[in-house]
C-alpha cells in the first residue's frame, strides 16, 4: 500500500474526465452517496444496451455505451456499479474495460467507511499480521492484490489471482462423513453445493436462515433428507441468544438495525421494512456437540457468527470457510480471530471469480 501515492478517490477527485456511473440499483446509489459526500460530481449514468429505454436514474437519463463514446469520446471514467459473477457479464465488463478507463470501486457491503489508503495505514499492522498468518504464496498473492483492488478499483488485480469456487472443497478436504453447519444458508444452494460434492454422504446438516422466505425454499430444496440428519433453523448466527430488528432491504438476508434507529429526517423509521428476527449461538445450536466443517456467509454479521460459535471452534476444529467481504475490517479482524480462538488453524485466502471482490473467502483447516 506504500506504492500507491493515491487511491482511487483521491484520482476521482482529482481528474478532469467526466465521471459515468455504470449500473442501476442499490449499489449505483451507494457510490453516488460517496462521490457527493466528497463533492465529486458525476456527469451520466449509463446501462447495458438491452437495460436502456428511454428511463432515468438518480435524475439522470440512462445512456448506453454509444452515447456516452458519441458525447464525449474517450473523455471519460467509468464507475461499475454493480457486482456478477456471471461468465458472460463478466467478459463484458472485461471488454469494456479493455477499451475504455473502468474501475469497480469498493464500497463496503455492512457498515461505514472506506477501506481507503488512510483506512489501510491505520490498520497496517493487522493487514502485515495477517499476510504472515497465511498458509501458502497463493493466499499470500490474493491478499496482496484484494487490498490493491480495494485501494484502486482496478479490476485486474482481482482477475490475476481469481481461482474457481471448486477450490474450496479440495482445500478443506470435504469428507463422506461431515457434520456440516451452513450459517447463513440462504435458500440451500450451498447446501446442495455441499450434498453435490459429497454425493449425498454425510453425518449431520444443520443450517440457520433468518429470512422467512429463503427458509422455506430451503425447507423446500432440501426435503428429502430426513429431520434425523437435517435441522433447520429460521434464525441468524449470533453472539448470543436473542431477538434483533432487521432491515428488510439490507441485503439478501437484511442488515441489523439499532432499535432506536431513525430515518435521515429524525422521524421513526417505516416499521412495513423492519421485522423482529430470532438469533441463535451456533454452540447453542450444536449443544455441545461437534461439527467438522463450518460455513459463515452472513452478511456482515460473521464476526459475531464466529464469537457464537466460539466453544465449538476452541475445542473441535471445524473447517472453516468464511466471508471476507462483507465489512472492512474483515480481511484482517476475521482472521485475527479465529487464530485467537484455535492456534492450531492453517489459514488460506482464495478470490472466486466476481466482480467487485464479493467471492474472497477464508478456508481454515
Amino acid at each position: 500500500m506504500d506504492s500507491f501515492s493515491e487511491d482511487l478517490w483521491q484520482y476521482l477527485g482529482n481528474t478532469c474526465k467526466k465521471i459515468v456511473l455504470y449500473g442501476m440499483g442499490d449499489g449505483a446509489e451507494k457510490i453516488k452517496r460517496v462521490l457527493d459526500d466528497k463533492g465529486i460530481g458525476v456527469a451520466e449514468v449509463m446501462a447495458s444496451d438491452e437495460f436502456v429505454r428511454g428511463h432515468s436514474f438518480l435524475g439522470y437519463k440512462v445512456r448506453k455505451l454509444s452515447e456516452i463514446e458519441e458525447l464525449y469520446g474517450d473523455d471519460f471514467v467509468i464507475l461499475t456499479c454493480f457486482g456478477s459473477q456471471l461468465p458472460q457479464v463478466m467478459e463484458h465488463i472485461y471488454g469494456v474495460a479493455a477499451r475504455h478507463e473502468l474501475y469497480a470501486p469498493c464500497v463496503p457491503v455492512a457498515g461505514d467507511g472506506l477501506f481507503d489508503l488512510e483506512y489501510a495505514r491505520e490498520h497496517s499492522a493487522e493487514l502485515k499480521k495477517v499476510y504472515k498468518m497465511l498458509a501458502d504464496e497463493q493466499s499470500k498473492r490474493v491478499f496482496e492484490n484484494v487490498i490493491r483492488y480495494k485501494l484502486t478499483g482496478k479490476i485486474d488485480f482481482l482477475r490475476e489471482v481469481e481461482t474457481p469456487d471448486e477450490e474450496k472443497f479440495d482445500l478443506l478436504n470435504i469428507g463422506t462423513e461431515e457434520i456440516y453447519v451452513d450459517l447463513g444458508a440462504y435458500n440451500g444452494d450451498t447446501v446442495v453445493e455441499f450434498l453435490n460434492e459429497t454425493s449425498l454422504q454425510f453425518s449431520k446438516i444443520y443450517t440457520m436462515e433468518p429470512d422467512v422466505k429463503n427458509y422455506r425454499r430451503m425447507k423446500r430444496a432440501l426435503y428429502r433428507i430426513g429431520s434425523a440428519l437435517l435441522e433447520c433453523y429460521n434464525c441468524g448466527a449470533w453472539d448470543e441468544d436473542t431477538t434483533v430488528t432487521f432491515n428488510l432491504r439490507g441485503g439478501r438476508s437484511g442488515s441489523v438495525v439499532p432499535s432506536d434507529a431513525k430515518a435521515a429526517d429524525g422521524k421513526s423509521l417505516n416499521p412495513a421494512r423492519f421485522r423482529e428476527v430470532k438469533m441463535m449461538k451456533t454452540d447453542t445450536m450444536l449443544r455441545g456437540e461437534s461439527a467438522t466443517y463450518i460455513k459463515i456467509d452472513v452478511e456482515g454479521s460473521e464476526s459475531r457468527a464466529l464469537e457464537g460459535a466460539r466453544n465449538t471452534v476452541s475445542e473441535y476444529k471445524p473447517k472453516l470457510n468464511v466471508a471476507l467481504y462483507h465489512r472492512n475490517e474483515d480481511m484482517f479482524a476475521l482472521p485475527m480471530m479465529i487464530g485467537e480462538m484455535n492456534r492450531k488453524y492453517k489459514l488460506y485466502m482464495r478470490h472466486h471469480p466476481y466482480i467487485p471482490d464479493w467471492d474472497t473467502n477464508l478456508y481454515c483447516v
